[in-house]
């Protein structure tokens, strides 16, 4: 399935608070970040915030400066983004100030909460429902399938930034740090517990807006199962741009590849026919950068633009046995290899039999295969 850029942003108290507790909402930012934060939203397909912010904050999520929408529509855009909640019950106040302002509303909810919901909104927002309970993939998919929506801007709350982190499907968070304490248990705190990605996400960017402090985080710790995760995706298209680096040839396919450590830290990379050698495969080329007894390679990913070979006459050993051998086991690809060189070629078959998960991730494949674009079939 492919989904949209997830961009999770917030404001939260040195003591990492959302809010206080008092009947006027909190107000965390300072007014030159207020601004930043129209430019964001000025910039993406789609807002979201969950049910309860609607409650509690009864917001607007308008793109405020006139010019900022004028250029939107100068650009074959919507004079607002799409504004979407999320709300299993489907028990939404229809006077919110939500349904009210700026442009199209999406509602999603479960099949019961849509029965509630129909009754409550009428035709002010178009509701989806995604069956007995929430699904955040699901969601996700038919934002970017169905409504077009390339870049999802989440502005809370803390149940919904905490679920997406957790599922490991935020590609992105914008936070900015306030300089005050609430201190008041009972006040909503940005992220709640439970079992989230390992390993450090990547900080690409910090910057002072008069009294606060903006920071913009990655997550790079691969995923751990069979669904590809942010993070996964963000290593994954780094393998298919590496692949661009390869010299052109008729008798062999440009590949990429990227192996990550469980922490999120990058081991090696490598490319087909990487330091003029004509025959030396991407898997290859980055595994032999690394020391065979690297003890992080049993837990590390590799990331291939193209299914690990299980057949070659250059080497004695493909790249598919050069994996287990080195003890990995995961591999995310983008490209099942086609029948161009070698007949029926299983390299993920190879791997799975050796206890390799292996994990492709389709919406990469047409990225993968442009460097390929000169080859048969």
């Amino acid at each position: 399935m492919s989904y949209p850029h997830v961009l999770l942003s917030a404001a939260v108290s040195l003591d990492g608070y959302l809010d206080d507790t008092g009947p006027e909402r909190l107000l965390l930012s300072s007014p030159a970040d207020f601004d930043r934060v129209d430019e964001v939203r000025a910039s993406v397909d789609a807002i979201l915030v969950g049910a309860g912010t609607i409650r509690a904050d009864n917001p607007r999520l308008l793109v405020n400066s006139p010019d900022r929408r004028a250029a939107r529509v100068a650009g074959g855009k919507a004079e607002y983004p799409l504004k979407v909640t999320v709300s299993g019950s489907g028990d939404l106040d229809p006077a919110a100030n939500f349904w009210h302002t700026g442009g199209e509303k999406l509602l999603y909810t479960t099949d019961a909460g849509a029965k509630r919901a129909a009754g409550l909104l009428g035709d002010t927002a178009d509701v989806v429902p995604l069956g007995t309970a929430l699904d955040w993939r699901a969601l996700l998919a038919h934002l970017h399938d169905v409504r077009g929506v390339r870049r999802l801007m989440v502005e809370g709350g803390g149940t919904v930034h905490t679920q997406l982190l957790q599922q490991g499907l935020a590609d992105e968070l914008q936070l900015v740090l306030a300089p005050l304490f609430v201190g008041d248990p009972a006040a909503p705190r940005l992220f709640g517990p439970g079992a989230y990605q390992g390993g450090r996400l990547r900080l690409t960017d910090s910057r002072r807006i008069e009294d606060v402090v903006l920071m913009r985080y990655e997550p790079t710790a691969p995923g751990a199962g069979p669904l590809a995760t942010a993070a996964d995706r963000h290593w994954l298209r780094t393998a298919c741009e590496l692949a661009a680096l390869c010299p052109p040839s008729d008798t062999a396919f440009s590949v990429g590849a990227v192996i990550v450590a469980a922490d999120g830290t990058e081991l090696a990379r490598g490319h087909s026919r990487e330091g003029g050698d004509p025959v030396v495969h991407a898997e290859e080329a980055a595994l032999a950068k690394l020391d065979p007894a690297d003890p992080r390679l049993p837990g590390a990913t590799v990331y291939s633009s193209l299914e690990p070979c299980a057949h070659r006459a250059s080497r004695p050993v493909p790249c598919a046995g050069l994996i287990l051998a080195a003890g990995v086991r995961r591999v995310v690809t983008a490209w099942r290899e086609p029948d161009t060189f070698v007949t029926a070629a299983d390299g993920a078959g190879v791997l799975a039999a050796g206890g390799v998960e292996v994990v492709t991730v389709p919406e990469y494949a047409a990225l993968a295969q442009e460097p390929n674009a000169h080859l048969p079939h």
